[in-house]
């Protein structure tokens, strides 16, 4: 279940540093996190440019810098697991800069609904 109560963040293109403006969605997350045990997996997502290898290893520098953010926001490591799935999973299929910007981006699952 994609945890609807946490919320999406955002990358730029070909980068997986967390965005100044992305930064307060994470502290947001990481505050409603502390108010639970749950566990949860970070996806990492990228836009359907690029290679599939070269996709996958940056979805899955988007999640971890996602998981670090978290972390040194007080969040247990063992809570917190990354996945990426590159190009695979578009939020938006259509082939255009606004699809893209929605494809480029780590969403936060919980196996509780």
């Amino acid at each position: 279940w994609q945890a609807r109560w946490l919320e999406t963040v955002f990358y730029d293109f070909d980068r997986a540093e967390i965005r100044e403006d992305q930064r307060p969605t994470l502290a947001r997350n990481a505050e409603k996190l502390r108010s639970n045990d749950l566990t949860v997996l970070i996806e990492g997502h990228c836009d359907e440019r690029g290679t599939g290898d070269y996709n996958l290893a940056l979805g899955l520098k988007r999640a971890e810098s996602a998981r670090l953010f978290l972390v040194q926001a007080g969040i247990p490591p063992h809570r917190l697991s990354v996945i990426s799935y590159g190009e695979d999973r578009p939020a938006d299929r259509a082939h255009n800069p606004a699809a893209w910007a929605l494809n480029r981006r780590a969403v936060c699952v919980t196996s509780e609904p």
